[in-house]
């Protein structure tokens, strides 16, 4: 790579990495730490959970999807808007209803404590796996720019991610997210024009050639990406992921109040779609430059990253390589951050007895080393390159998105359930969804199209669980009025 553009990505690394530490502030308890005091401002949340759910995914696969495809992808961000309102309405109310730390707190005080570290423990799993995946997907552009093997790419990744994560918290994380967002998307921006000048067609030879569709009616379970797949699947995804998974919720527990949570949650519904426009307008324009067919036999997620280190000018493809590694950098910080926090606060500090604020600032931290060891391993272990990775995050992801979702519709619609039921019903919706997604040790509906394995996933939850309020035996709870979950 050529010097200048090495250059530019040290000189921007140095710089995010002050930033995080300078904005973060001192870390005085876990309050701090997790939660930045509560007090972030809700333009700044919105942003942060925008880089957060999008970051390395988004940059390096989507781009491919739309080179290969076209832009019916785009039809699941407009049910991810649906689900954000879905949440903003029904399940925010619930986590500002006194103080709490982690997503399955509210859990425990509709069904008790088993319930909720059971939650939180398929959210642990789940985002260890899929941030795994996340992690690998970042040494990708690494290993292109480099030339280093992938496992050197992984580990580069988690030692620098690790330093402001553990340092400066929440607060650093959300800080970071913004800058890292503003910068890749002017990258994006960047490499449209680039392609656009060096295209042998026009946006008009795209539009004939049937690359910018973006809806598809009709209706399917094995078609990826149609219109009523995209509005129900991308519901109920956005609903589990934005209500359920405290990745994101720990963001909007950090908001000032209601208000300010409800105006970020939605908010960044609306700038998902138009950054998922924008980075499968980027494929297109690299499909036009013919960069496709130039990487004929190479994965699609690695078609960017490559147009990027070949065909942009000097400086300005350092910019946009280290926006997109910053961007990746971004989710990995905040997953530390919210697996420590769920770790914390879930497990550690009622099985101990111990909450001391500042003594759970230092468990916390002790908690982000032992995640970031983690994700590395877990991303050292991965092998399959042929899907794209923004694709197997979240089919991984929809493993327990169904069982996290379907609890909470237990808890807040179903007054007979209880405690049991709840705990039987998310084991029963993982154990089922794994073979759906997995194919592990076979596999059921072959060719289902994974927009529905969150649906599929809830549908099931929610069922087990009335069936077993209606046949189990008591476990010493008594049903009452349903509470919102």
């Amino acid at each position: 790579m050529r010097p200048l553009d090495i250059a530019v990505i040290a000189v921007y690394f140095v710089a995010v990495m002050a930033a995080g530490l300078l904005l973060a502030g001192k870390q005085r308890d876990a309050a701090d730490y997790f939660l930045g005091k509560r007090g972030l401002p809700w333009w700044a949340i919105m942003l942060s959970i925008v880089a957060t759910e999008t970051s390395a995914l988004t940059v390096i696969s989507v781009p491919g999807l739309a080179a290969r495809g076209n832009l019916t992808f785009l039809q699941l961000a407009f049910g991810y808007l649906v689900g954000r309102i879905g949440v903003a309405a029904l399940l925010l109310p619930g986590y500002f209803d006194g103080t709490q730390e982690t997503a399955y707190q509210r859990l425990e005080r509709r069904f008790g404590p088993v319930a909720r570290r059971v939650a939180s423990g398929a959210f642990l799993v789940t985002r260890a796996l899929g941030d795994g995946v996340r992690v690998f997907a970042t040494a990708i552009p690494l290993a292109i720019i480099t030339s280093w093997s992938l496992p050197a790419g992984i580990l580069a990744v988690g030692v620098v991610t690790i330093l402001y994560t553990w340092v400066g918290g929440l607060r650093a994380v959300v800080w970071v997210d913004v800058v890292q967002l503003l910068f890749y998307v002017v990258g994006g921006v960047a490499t449209i024009v680039i392609a656009l000048q060096i295209a042998d067609g026009s946006l008009a030879d795209a539009w004939a050639a049937g690359k910018l569709q973006v809806i598809d009616t009709g209706f399917s379970f094995r078609t990826t990406y149609t219109l009523w797949g995209g509005l129900i699947g991308g519901a109920l995804l956005s609903a589990a992921s934005h209500g359920t998974d405290h990745l994101i919720v720990q963001r909007l527990l950090a908001a000032r109040d209601l208000p300010d949570a409800r105006k970020a949650l939605i908010g960044s519904g609306v700038l998902v779609i138009a950054q998922f426009a924008l980075f499968l307008l980027v494929g297109t324009t690299l499909w036009l430059a013919g960069a496709d067919r130039q990487a004929t036999g190479m994965v699609a997620d690695a078609i960017y990253p490559t147009f990027v280190i070949e065909r942009l000018p000097a400086g300005l493809a350092g910019l946009v390589v280290a926006a997109i590694l910053a961007a990746a950098m971004s989710t990995v910080a905040s997953s530390l951050n919210s697996l420590a926090s769920a770790s914390t606060h879930d497990f550690y500090a009622p099985l101990s007895g111990r909450t001391d604020p500042e003594h759970l600032l230092r468990v916390g931290r002790g908690m982000t080393l032992v995640w970031a060891a983690i994700l590395v391993g877990g991303a050292m272990l991965f092998r399959n390159r042929d899907t794209p990775v923004v694709v197997l995050a979240l089919s991984i992801a929809s493993i327990t998105y169904g069982g996290l979702l379907g609890s909470y519709l237990l808890g807040g619609l179903w007054a007979r359930a209880r405690q049991v039921d709840v705990i039987i019903a998310i084991l029963v919706g993982v154990v089922v969804m794994i073979p759906v997604v997995l194919g592990i040790p076979w596999r059921w509906l072959p060719g289902l199209a994974w927009p529905w394995y969150v649906p599929l996933g809830t549908a099931v939850t929610v069922a087990v669980g009335m069936l077993s309020s209606l046949i189990g035996r008591s476990d010493g709870q008594t049903a009452g009025r349903p509470t919102p979950a």
